[in-house]
């Protein structure tokens, strides 16, 4: 069975995508992550144009950040004033953002700026997931206790100047280097089509030192609006986000997390995160293979200035 995408312009088995919104929505239950940084390389894989995979992707990131950010707020676990920071940095950057993305559209190395940058990113973070996962896992079969510093730990972030007192997180910080995160996710977002979580969190936990139990929320309440600019601004600039598939990927990718929430629930933290930089070095590998193999056609034919 088949459906047309408008916007891609063309037509795709509805149960392959279906599938890859459910495996998606299973990772991100699963792992705890937006899955932003997962589903658009697939789309990429399955021949949707890179410009709507992007712009698709944070689309689908905002439904799942509505979710767990309204369950962090109940909980009292989202710093409304650092994410509010975080938001003005992170809006700026997406403005950026946008700006860069339709940059290298009409220059027409889009494609090719973001298959390096996941390869990149991917590769490097998966790297370093599976690196620390694999060292805890050996500490933990030798019964070694694991050593972590203490957020609110000073370093050289907390003697930059104009700095702010944020009470949710019982912090005294800089704003500075919130907004220069925010900025960076920001451009990601839009470049990328990721929610950015998966970097922001562990900068605000390792660099910023803001303690762990308000961190995710208020990187969910920074990513909702971000991700809703930038869906926003990509659809009225560069009329990328298809409604038709983001719609049925944020339908299967609801379902799949349930059940990706339960089968996390059994794996110990280390196990999950090696697991994850397994899935996360694929994807970058897939990517980096698709870069340097001989294509199947060499030429295409483009219409209009399309994609």
């Amino acid at each position: 069975m088949t459906i047309y995408l408008p916007i891609a312009e063309l037509s795709v088995n509805i149960f392959i995508i279906l599938g890859m919104g459910a495996a998606v929505g299973f990772l991100s239950g699963m792992f705890g992550v937006g899955g932003g940084f997962l589903i658009t390389p697939l789309l990429i894989f399955y021949n949707i144009p890179p410009v709507v995979a992007v712009a698709t992707g944070a689309n689908q990131v905002v439904a799942s950040s509505i979710s767990g950010a309204i369950t962090h707020f109940r909980r009292g676990s989202l710093d409304m004033k650092l994410g509010s920071v975080l938001l003005v940095g992170g809006l700026a950057g997406a403005t950026v953002g946008i700006w860069i993305f339709s940059l290298l559209r009409s220059i027409g190395q889009l494609d090719l700026f973001i298959s390096l940058l996941y390869v990149i990113f991917l590769g490097t973070i998966g790297g370093l997931m599976l690196w620390e996962s694999v060292n805890a896992m050996q500490r933990a079969r030798r019964n070694e206790p694991t050593t972590l510093r203490k957020p609110g730990h000073h370093n050289w972030v907390h003697r930059l100047p104009l700095k702010m007192r944020f009470k949710k997180s019982k912090i005294y910080l800089s704003v500075i280097p919130i907004v220069a995160l925010g900025f960076s996710i920001g451009i990601l977002t839009s470049v990328m089509g990721v929610g950015g979580g998966f970097i922001m969190v562990p900068a605000m936990i390792y660099l910023l030192r803001i303690p762990t139990n308000v961190v995710v929320g208020t990187s969910l309440f920074q990513i909702i609006f971000v991700t809703a600019y930038t869906t926003i601004i990509q659809a009225a600039t560069n009329f990328s986000v298809d409604i038709v598939l983001a719609f049925f990927l944020m339908v299967a990718g609801v379902i799949g997390a349930q059940y990706g929430v339960r089968v996390g629930q059994r794996l110990r933290g280390e196990q999950l995160r090696a697991l994850l930089g397994l899935l996360v070095l694929a994807v970058g590998l897939r990517l980096a293979i698709a870069l340097v193999v001989r294509p199947e056609d060499i030429y295409s034919v483009v219409m209009g200035g399309g994609y």
